[in-house]
This record gives structure tokens, sequence and C-alpha cells, in this order.
């Protein structure tokens, strides 16, 4: 084995189980061993210390990678391209009637559209990173197809992501690549996220850690941790949440992935403000999104924002927003997002008190109907709903809130459909559906599930047979619920269903 590949495996390897500094570097010095002795292995490289920097919210780091990606290099002899590497484009395109390398070309403008997502002219990037991901998308194969995934994300066409990394999850399955499968399912889940399909994103983050922590991948198993407590944050108890997010944090922290911790920090502020402590959850917010040493990762801590705003109007506190808003108000302009219009409107209205709040609110929804995303829609119907109801204004809040509470269900959201029924109790209506009463309120749907099959009798086999899932996902769920429900054995949680429901046996 030659020094560049030793050192291009234990990059690889770091990259997905150990710090990311270190693979970062490792990477960066195989691709410069291999730079004239073989292109292709070098851009390889270089792709991969991308990530890693990504990983470890290393901005500079990034931009260094990609700078190496079209470093100089000498000619590539005919066997040196990788198999990893997009192939050329097998029909003539201009670059190649001007007698230009199309795989210089390529990467150019892989280089080129990356550096405008990092500088935020998304149209730009869009112009000179959709060929790549049609090129890569093309290919078929798993690899590629993740790559074309996480390209489309990045550009915020959360569609076209969700359709392209469904597929190269087919493909790594069929493959039968088990230290990809975990990778393209984090990727998968988190688009998910961003779109609002949470029972989708949780379902496939679970698949994604069984899958991960077969094949040793601890980073992974912390970014789908992270995805797994954000998913929990809307429909489960604090303690779940805080399992998820603490899992993710040991390795973050251990690992400086400074994504992951972003995300996690966010899901328990998230949980918080949920059950109603605005107070605690501005307070985990405000470090990540004001400048400092603790600021969110460079690429995520302005969508943590609105979160923040809301947190702190709720909680009273005395900050001056706008500048924040400003910042949100660029991001929201450059198209990587598209709900990120509605949320602005939501900022403005929340923290407005010039007689324009109710214009806002409204800007707000209008925005809403043009970006999928049930979730943050609900959000800001119970927002507005809550302003109407406080203004003596009951008649108007209800329809507000009634469409929060349905939105809320429709997303698995149970905890901030139980806030919505509260506030729409206190404006003077109700509706005819009913949350799980007692301490089983605490459960996701599909705890529940298992919970009560549980509670008959059945074995974590039968268990597995009658949902359709995995063994060691009814272990993982009946942990969580043993958790929540202050239980530890089989015997006790059936006497507490048996207790809570009487004559549901």
């Amino acid at each position: 084995m030659s020094g560049e590949s030793v050192e291009l495996t234990q990059g690889l390897r770091l990259l997905h189980d150990g710090p990311v500094t270190d693979a970062y570097n490792l990477l960066l010095l195989a691709a410069t061993a291999s730079r004239v002795t073989d292109p292709a292995l070098s851009r390889m490289a270089c792709v991969h210390a991308t990530l890693a920097a990504w990983a470890g919210g290393d901005r500079d780091g990034y931009r260094r990678a990609l700078d190496a990606l079209c470093a100089p290099a000498g000619p590539q002899s005919a066997g040196s391209r990788s198999a990893a590497q997009p192939e050329a484009p097998r029909t003539a395109a201009p670059h190649e009637a001007a007698g230009r390398d199309p795989v210089d070309a390529f990467w150019r403008e892989y280089r080129d559209g990356m550096r405008c997502v990092m500088n935020g002219d998304f149209r730009r990037a869009n112009v000179l990173l959709r060929p790549v991901l049609g090129i890569l998308t093309a290919r078929a194969d798993a690899p590629g197809l993740m790559s074309a995934g996480t390209i489309a994300l990045m550009l915020g066409d959360l569609a076209t992501a969700r359709q392209v990394l469904g597929v190269a999850l087919a493909t790594a399955r069929a493959a039968g690549s088990t230290a990809l499968v975990p990778r393209v399912l984090e990727h998968l889940a988190y688009a998910e996220l961003r779109e609002g399909s949470y029972h989708q994103a949780r379902v496939h983050a679970e698949a994604g850690l069984e899958a991960a922590g077969e094949s040793g991948q601890r980073n992974v198993v912390a970014g789908l941790s992270a995805v797994l407590a954000l998913a929990a944050s809307i429909a489960g108890g604090p303690a779940t949440v805080a399992a998820h997010a603490q899992t993710a944090l040991r390795t973050a922290h251990a690992h400086g992935l400074s994504q992951t911790s972003t995300l996690a920090e966010w899901a328990q502020a998230r949980a918080d403000l949920g059950h109603g402590d605005a107070e605690h959850a501005a307070a985990r917010l405000a470090p990540l999104v004001q400048d400092g040493p603790r600021q969110g990762h460079f690429g995520l801590w302005v969508m943590v924002v609105p979160c923040y705003v809301e947190s702190a109007v709720l909680a009273g506190h005395d900050v001056d927003a706008a500048a924040l808003i400003d910042q949100y108000a660029v991001w929201a302009a450059m198209g990587a997002d598209p709900q990120a219009p509605a949320l602005l409107a939501r900022c403005r209205a929340l923290v407005s008190s010039d007689g324009r709040t109710e214009g806002l609110f409204t800007e707000a929804l209008a925005e809403h109907e043009k970006a999928n995303g049930p979730y943050e829609h609900a959000r800001t119907q119970l927002a507005y709903g809550m302003w109407l109801r406080r203004r003596r204004r009951p008649v108007e809040a209800r329809p507000q809130l009634r469409a929060a509470v349905l939105g809320f269900e429709q997303c698995g959201a149970d905890v901030w459909a139980e806030h919505a029924r509260a506030e729409l109790r206190a404006a003077g209506d109700t509706l005819t559906t009913a949350p799980e009463t007692g301490s089983l309120g605490l459960l996701t749907p599909q705890q529940l599930r298992i919970a009560r099959s549980v509670a008959e009798g059945a074995t974590n086999r039968e268990v597995a047979q009658k949902l359709s899932i995995s063994t060691r996902t009814v272990e993982y769920h009946l942990r969580n619920v043993f958790t929540q429900l202050g239980v530890r054995s089989r015997g006790a949680l059936t006497r507490l269903l048996g207790a809570e429901q009487p004559g549901h046996f």
C-alpha cells in the first residue's frame, strides 16, 4: 500500500468515525501526495476534505479544500481515474468543442459553484451546479447519486434532494453497500426534516442508526441522533429529546462535529419552547446566533434565528432582534430555503410594535402557501391566533388556532398540537379530537403502539413482526418508553397502561 493510500484510507475512516480535523488534514495530505500521479484520486480526497471541513464548521478549511480540487497537476494516465469520481460527459459539450478537458471543466464548475454557495450567491450557484447535478445523477451509482442529492439540498431544492437521495438509498441497498447506506439515510432524513416531513425523517433516521451502529460509524450515529432529537422535539417528551441530543453531543464534542452539535442544541431548545419553557429555549439559542466562540455552524446558525426570536419574545427578553432579523432577511433572499420568506415575515410580526403586525402575519401565511412545510405553517397560524386572542379578538383567532391544531397533527407534532388546543379552548372553542391523557401523552405514536403490544404480552420479536420493523428498533423504542414513563420492567409498564386505560386490554 502506497503512502498516499494509507493517508486516504485513514482520512476516510476518521471522517465517519473520528475527529474530523484529523480527517481533514489527512485527506488534504492524500490529495497533495497524489496530485501528479493520480489526479482523480487527489480530487476525491479533496471532496472528502470539504465534507470534513463542513462537518467541523471550518469555513476557511472548506475553501482551501475547494481550491485544491483544481490545483495544477501533471498529465493524467488513462488508467488513473478513480472509480469513485464522476465520469466525464458522454456527449460533446461546448467546452469540449473549445478543446477543454471535460473532466477538468466538470470540477471547475463544481468548485466555482460551491464557492458561490459559500458566498451566498445561490443564483450563480444554480447555474454552475445544475449541470454537475445532472452528470452525477446520470451515473446512477450510489456515491454519485448521494453527491447529487447533497448538491440539491444545499441549493434548497428539497424535492429533488429527497427524490435523488431516495434513489441513492435504493441503489446502495441493492449493491450491498453497508458502509454507504447509513450516510445516505443521514442526508435523506435531514432533507425530510428541512421539508417538514417529520414522520419519514424519523423512520429513516432510526434505520440509519441501526445500520451505522453495525458498521461502526460514530460520527454518522451522532448526526442521525441529532436528526432524531429534532424530530422528537415536536412530538416526544423532553426526556426523549434529551437522550437523543446527548448521544449526539457526546460524539460531537469529542470529534469536533459543529454541524451535529448545532442541530442537537437546536432540538433541545425547540423541545423547551414546545413545552412552554421559552426562557430556557432562548438561553440555549442565544450563543448559537450571536457572534463569539459558541456561535453555531457557519452554514446552519442563521436557520436557528426564527426559533430564537420567538423564544426571546415569549420569554419577555428585552433584546434587539433587528440585526439578527436583517441577517435572516439576507438568507431568505438567497432562495436556499423555500420556507425562509414566511419565517422572516413571522419574525418581523413577532417583534413589531408599529401597527404592521397583522399585515406581517398575513404576509407570512401567504408565503407559507408557496412552500411545503406543515409544521412551520402551523407555527405561524398558532402565533397569529395567540396574537389575536390576546387582543380580545377570539372569533378571528379561532380559525387560525383550528388550522394550527390540524397542521400539527398532520406532521405528528403532538406537543405543539396540545399547545394549540389549549389556546383554542382559551378562545372559547375546541376540537373533537383529543390527545392521549396522562403520561401516555409523552409517547410518540410508534412508541405507544410498541408499549401497548408489550403490555399485551408480546415479545420484542413478535412486536417487530407485527409492526414490520427490526427487533433492534423495538428495543430502542422500548428503552425510550421506559425512560419517558419512569418504569423499569415490562410488568411495571403493563400495570401503568392498565391503570391509565382501564379496560383497554
